[in-house]
């Protein structure tokens, strides 16, 4: 037996003994669906941080940038597909083996894979709210009103980033108009928390019930730098839950698993479904 196919069965061993499992995945679950990540396996960020919430609300010339970017970003994000491990969780929760997941993506492929119960802990970038009224449109209702208001037929993405962001000619960043919200006039912003900014203290209890309820908690592609998902990993050492855990590099709870691979999780998830046909 190898050390990848011991791996493997102390994965599916941990799986079996743990019947409800809760699931938190992060960035590292898209990345074979085409979307970057922030940081690489040493948990370092691969290019400069990402707008803070404080500016995004106080500055109009960083949210000029963020639509500018995000004008070029979303396509991406808009066409990407579920990959075997979003295929995989989904699987395993008809089968009644996950209770709940939380994942740190804004993405929506686990829906898009058809998981019924998914906590997107920090929002979703398929709609945009108004921060004044608190409407909520499409985010593709968005990007046709900055297309026509800037009569821009298709931007040009440089490069792409995470969660929708791509860099631009510098030009776009300081002369795009940015449609307000039509019921109100307010300012408009992606429905996601974004660096600095607070998930809804009702969406943490909620998980850390469920935590509380659940036999394990299984941690797939994420290196729980930030601690809006450390603090699950916290939480269920403190109630003495086992934690298991797929992913390349370190995190900051690796002392904290009962089980990890240091492995591409989609790989892995895709070898432990195999098993199950």
């Amino acid at each position: 037996m190898t050390s990848d196919s011991k791996a493997l069965t102390h994965l599916r061993s941990f799986i079996a003994q743990h019947r409800r499992l809760l699931v938190l995945t992060g960035a590292g679950c898209s990345a074979a669906s085409g979307i970057p990540t922030y940081r690489n396996d040493s948990g370092e960020w691969q290019r400069n941080q990402p707008i803070q919430h404080a500016d995004f609300i106080n500055l109009a010339a960083s949210r000029r940038r963020y639509w500018a970017r995000s004008l070029a970003g979303w396509p991406l994000i808009d066409l990407a597909q579920p990959n075997a491990a979003h295929w995989t969780l989904a699987a395993m929760e008809a089968r009644d083996q996950i209770s709940m997941l939380v994942t740190q993506n804004v993405d929506r492929l686990h829906q898009q894979a058809g998981h019924q119960n998914v906590v997107d802990l920090h929002g979703r970038l398929d709609q945009v709210i108004c921060l004044a009224c608190h409407q909520v449109i499409e985010r593709d209702h968005m990007q046709q009103q900055l297309l026509l208001l800037n009569n821009i037929t298709r931007p040009i993405a440089l490069a792409l980033a995470p969660d929708g962001d791509a860099d631009v000619e510098e030009q776009l960043t300081r002369e795009l108009k940015v449609p307000d919200c039509e019921r109100c006039g307010g300012i408009l912003k992606p429905n996601v928390v974004f660096f600095g900014g607070a998930v809804p203290k009702t969406t943490v209890e909620n998980i850390f019930s469920q935590l509380d309820q659940a036999d394990g908690l299984l941690v797939v592609g994420s290196s729980l730098t930030v601690f809006s998902g450390f603090r699950f990993c916290r939480h269920a050492h403190q109630k003495g839950l086992p934690i298991a855990a797929i992913n390349q590099g370190k995190t900051r709870a690796d002392d904290l698993f009962s089980v990890k691979l240091e492995a591409d999780c989609v790989a892995t998830l895709a070898a432990l479904e195999s098993t199950n046909h």
